[in-house]
């Protein structure tokens, strides 16, 4: 089948699927576990987050991810969890909020990039900010039944070799390992591509490898977003292979335009193949927009997760 063809009998399915916003039975739930996001359905399912949870439920998704859950209020966090365990669906990753421009990580001070020069490094007072951040993001993880956060490294500091922003951010995240072991959370590292996000310390899967290996903790592995890494290494395969073993998330999304699957030029259902064949029980996240907008793109997205999930084993 061409990448982008559908049979008649398919796209009739597809309409049917999309006609109502909940469904008299639920379509049959996916072959990996693929997390939608708020902000996929919202035509569809409208703006509020439990009709979402429920609309994707009905289409067979069977996780969400939101990274923005940290900043909703308590009570929305408790409603969603609720709804989430009423439904046996999984919560994906939200981001702890270290920042993107940071030095906190890399360098131990409470600054961000350009700003760091002349700046002396303050490591207590890094400690108890992430100590506070660890223990906020604790409280949300048990309201929504978390098992896993996204961490940014934050910014490269040209001003200090990589060598000691190697090392920083290593005891760093043993200091957060310690906070997060005993609720079984865990901290994703997600490496970003030079492109999209400029200036950033981890941008390779090889590179949050290594970092992982040092921290050698349960609660710190690696986020490989299958975007930013096509842009920044490519041979995603291998990569897969190579840093499985410290690898707890797998995120998504066609080069170029960050679409759905099928839109660009990586080869997702054979990917999603070895996934399989590996034997990947964890989440898909579905970090990425729709290629086209209202709720024809919604359903051109349920359709292209429908094919590129259509795989033989």
């Amino acid at each position: 089948m061409n990448r982008r063809e559908f049979s008649t009998t398919t796209a009739a399915i597809g309409a049917a699927t999309l006609s109502t916003p909940v469904m008299a039975q639920s379509a049959a739930p996916f072959k990996l576990n693929y997390a939608p996001g708020f902000w996929h359905f919202r035509n569809s399912a409208g703006p509020d987050p439990i009709d979402q949870i429920k609309f994707m439920h009905d289409h067979g998704f069977r996780s969400i991810e939101d990274n923005g859950m940290m900043g909703k209020p308590p009570e929305l966090q408790q409603k969603i969890g609720d709804e989430l365990a009423r439904l046996n669906m999984t919560m994906g990753v939200f981001v702890i909020g270290f920042g993107m421009n940071s030095l906190m990580m890399t360098s131990n001070i409470l600054g961000e990039r350009n700003k760091g020069k002349g700046i002396a490094a303050d490591p207590k007072a890094v400690r108890a900010e992430l100590k506070k951040i660890c223990e906020r993001a604790i409280e949300t993880q048990k309201r929504v039944n978390a098992k896993w956060t996204t961490v940014v490294l934050g910014a490269y500091n040209p001003n200090l070799d990589a060598n000691y922003q190697f090392t920083n951010v290593v005891d760093n995240l043993k200091y957060c390992s310690e906070l997060l072991e005993p609720s079984k959370f865990v901290m994703v590292l997600e490496p970003l591509n030079f492109m999209n996000h400029p200036g950033v310390f981890l941008k390779t899967v090889p590179q949050a490898y290594a970092i992982c290996k040092a921290v050698a903790s349960p609660s710190c592995k690696i986020l490989n977003d299958l975007y930013h890494q096509q842009i920044e290494i490519g041979n995603l395969i291998e990569n897969i292979d190579r840093a499985w073993d410290e690898t707890a998330y797998i995120q998504v999304g066609d080069v170029p335009g960050r679409k759905e699957p099928t839109t660009g030029e990586i080869n997702y259902k054979n990917i999603f193949r070895h996934l399989y064949k590996k034997g990947y029980k964890g989440i898909v996240g579905m970090e990425h927009g729709n290629s086209i907008k209202g709720k024809e793109g919604e359903l051109r997205l349920i359709q292209a997760y429908r094919e590129v999930d259509n795989f033989s084993v």
